[in-house]
């Protein structure tokens, strides 16, 4: 089957670095769905994966996981889904990715596509919708029926792939008083559109920003941009016995005394966990993925492509990773079709 992979880890701008190639097409076991992929899309993981450094791989490693497709195979444990299904998922970092013809993924992280969406726009949902839900409903212990109405959130970074859902869930589930961060105009109309009642300035005083706004605290924090330059305002910006939950590791150590005196919690989240150590909740994700998609079919939510780049291919996929290194990218980039 066609598929891109890599064997040396290089700068995006040399040819080497993602290249077209030809693997053995797998054959599902146990829990395993064999997806014949249409579209995926990339993330941030993606271009941290495939970063330089010295290691070369004795075969060819394929990255992605965010895809769409229909299962053409299944395995012997399979009882969430028949040949047929159309679906879509992130996957497993520990296997490798959905950047191929045909993919192996187990079923328990996997959902039913909504039925609404063509597999480009299915395609940008799975990894940032986990992403945001698992950080919101999970690891900041927001209430996803509307419990704790009324109560902000700072989402830092808000016009990415995770702060677009994140936004979404934060105000049509949760019902919060949402304050995104974006540097331009253009990213902070997408926010505003998604549903963010208020838009500041990442790169300036966040602190004197919400005060301005009449929030010189908020409930809860969700990081999605350089835990390690943003730490000290987002601990200055929660509040007594709040939560601040990222997704992005830190390059060095985190000034987590700041938070001692008003008893105000850190946590990470990744979405890879429960697949990475099949934790006894892993299905916890298939179920996450179709509730996403009632929610999507019903107009509650909506997806997030930014930019459609093209068909599946090294060249297009080398331009995607070059843009998300760029730092600019507004939504979700998404390739289609072999």
């Amino acid at each position: 089957m066609k598929a891109i992979g890599l064997t040396r880890y290089l700068p995006i701008d040399d040819p080497r670095a993602l290249e077209d190639i030809e693997v053995p097409t797998p054959t599902p076991a146990g829990h395993d769905l064999l997806v014949k992929v249409e579209a995926i899309s990339v993330n941030p993981v993606d271009t941290k994966v495939r970063a330089p450094k010295d290691k070369v791989e004795t075969t060819p490693r394929v990255l992605g996981w965010d895809a769409a497709g229909t299962v053409a195979a299944v395995g012997p444990d399979v009882t969430l889904f028949k040949v047929g299904d159309p679906v879509y998922y992130a996957g497993s970092i520990t296997r490798p990715g959905a950047n191929s013809e045909f993919h192996l993924v187990d079923e328990r992280i996997t959902g039913h596509m909504p039925a609404s969406l063509d597999f480009v726009n299915a395609a940008a949902l799975p990894l940032t919708t986990i992403t945001a839900w698992e950080a919101l409903f999970d690891r900041l212990d927001i209430a996803p029926d509307g419990g704790d109405e009324g109560k902000s959130i700072l989402i830092v970074g808000g016009a990415g792939g995770v702060g677009s859902i994140a936004i979404q869930l934060a105000r049509r589930l949760a019902k919060l008083t949402i304050v995104a961060t974006a540097s331009r105009p253009e990213s902070a109309d997408w926010c505003r559109q998604l549903g963010a009642q208020h838009v500041i300035d990442h790169y300036q005083d966040m602190p004197t920003q919400l005060k301005a706004l009449g929030l010189p605290q908020v409930d809860f924090v969700l990081c999605l941009n350089d835990t390690d330059t943003h730490f000290p305002a987002m601990a200055e910006a929660v509040a007594p016995q709040g939560k601040i939950c990222s997704i992005v590791e830190n390059a060095g150590p985190l000034e987590v005394g700041l938070l001692k005196s008003k008893s105000a919690t850190f946590v990470w989240e990744f979405m890879f966990t429960r697949a990475m150590y099949e934790t006894p909740d892993m299905i916890a994700q298939h179920k996450l993925l179709t509730e996403v998609a009632r929610l999507v079919d019903a107009g509650t939510l909506r997806t997030t492509v930014g930019e459609v780049m093209g068909p599946i291919n090294a060249a297009n996929l080398r331009r995607a990773h070059a843009q998300l290194e760029g730092g600019r990218t507004i939504g979700k980039l998404v390739l289609a079709g072999f």
